[in-house]
């Protein structure tokens, strides 16, 4: 006969987990952590969780952990999301909240309800803070690409106009599927109008440097990692995503070149002077800041996110100097991810604090960018090389990040 106390305690224990796997999702987390993570604290809590996380779902079955391996789940719930967007402030809170109830300090109930009201960053501030992000990482990252003065100025106007479409398709949901194909039509057009009428720009720079939040640099370093691990189905989902994010991209563009060709706007090409040497040092540390923000750190992780971001960057620019920018990048991304999981040990907190900021500089999306621009106008050869490029820089990215986590075993799945 079915104990009915029993019953409530195993399905308070699963609506903890299956919320905590919600939350997870919700704030970004791959899915090899997220399962390792879950199958974790289900542990912990006396259960035995079978789980399946791709970018739009998860599939969790529950039994008792003392149950024999070929006992029949107890309990199977299937959690239907929108694809999650990195929030290192709820995961740090939910990974918080997770140990606190798996270590007894709160009870299941009181971390059920925690992870329920957790406040969303809203408002008109965060909002327009969000927006100068766009425009700071914008500016940097043109630096970065040592155009000049110009080319910085422009990246940064553009990439607030950027910045604010972004803040209208998360308020009009409709309009969220058109935001790449409507932001690259917008930046391209803005850029090649100044060029022709104000001042000389390297356009295309400045383009890429004003679509650099959009660009799916870190979705398609996700998904590699993922097919690695042979998290097949997620991986697969995610690369699709990522290269659908691509060609809207490269479609907006080359739609906003048409059009100024066809009304006679003829973009002149300019060779400007770059930005000296420090500022792309400078525009690191600014583009640090504007990450903290852009992936809604807590305030006290900010100088973790900027140190991150900037020690990747320098790593991988000094080793690149000597033995080129392929193996620069994996080695950046093998000693952040060492730390990454170091600092996991060590404070017993997300990994992904340091980890994300700290390969979001040496992720290939710009160059995915602009292999599909390279194919959509027909220089296909050029296409095909500059896609090789991006395969070769995703292919040392993600052997950085699985050499880095051979070296040093992460001890917190996130």
């Amino acid at each position: 006969m079915a104990d009915p106390r029993a019953d409530a305690d195993f399905l308070a224990r699963v609506r903890f987990v299956a919320q905590l796997a919600r939350r997870l999702h919700e704030t970004g987390a791959t899915a090899p952590r997220l399962e390792r993570a879950v199958v974790q604290v289900s542990r912990r809590l006396g259960l035995a969780c079978d789980s399946l996380s791709t970018p739009t779902s998860m599939l969790l079955s529950f039994r008792e952990a003392r149950d024999p391996a070929d006992f029949p789940a107890r309990h199977t719930q299937v959690l239907r999301m929108d694809p999650g967007d990195i929030d290192l402030g709820r995961m740090a809170r939910v990974d918080a909240i997770a140990e606190q109830v798996a270590s007894g300090a709160i009870g299941i109930e009181e971390g059920h309800r925690a992870l329920i009201d957790l406040p969303p960053r809203t408002g008109l501030g965060w909002n327009a803070l969000t927006i100068l992000a766009f425009a700071t990482t914008a500016a940097a990252v043109a630096a970065m690409l040592k155009g000049g003065w110009n080319d910085v100025a422009a990246a940064g106007a553009i990439g607030a106009v950027v910045g604010g479409l972004a803040w209208a398709a998360g308020r009009w949901p409709a309009t969220a599927a058109s935001l790449e194909v409507v932001a690259a039509f917008v930046a391209t057009a803005s850029a090649s109008l100044v060029a022709a009428y104000l001042v000389p720009l390297t356009v295309n720079a400045v383009v890429i440097a004003s679509l650099i939040v959009l660009l799916p640099g870190l979705m398609l370093t996700t998904a590699a990692v993922e097919l690695a691990q042979q998290h097949l189905v997620s991986g697969v989902a995610r690369f699709a995503g990522a290269m659908t994010v691509l060609l809207k991209l490269a479609f907006g563009s080359i739609a906003a070149a048409q059009l100024l060709l066809l009304v006679g706007v003829a973009t002149p090409v300019a060779v400007p002077e770059p930005v000296p040497p420090w500022t792309a040092w400078a525009g690191v540390g600014l583009a640090g800041l504007a990450f903290a923000v852009l992936f809604r750190a807590a305030a006290r992780d900010a100088p973790i996110v900027v140190a991150s971001a900037a020690l990747s960057y320098a790593v991988a620019a000094t080793v690149g100097a000597g033995f080129g920018a392929e193996f620069g990048v994996f080695i950046g991304a093998l000693v952040i991810t060492v730390l990454s999981n170091l600092y996991g040990r060590w404070w017993n907190r997300p990994g992904a604090l340091v980890r994300v900021p700290g390969i979001i500089l040496l992720v290939p999306g710009s160059v995915g960018y602009r292999s599909l621009f390279f194919v959509f106008e027909r220089d296909v050869y050029l296409g095909i090389d500059t896609a090789i490029s991006m395969l070769v820089l995703l292919a040392c990215l993600a052997g950085g990040l699985l050499f880095g986590n051979m070296l040093l075993r992460p001890r917190k799945s996130l």
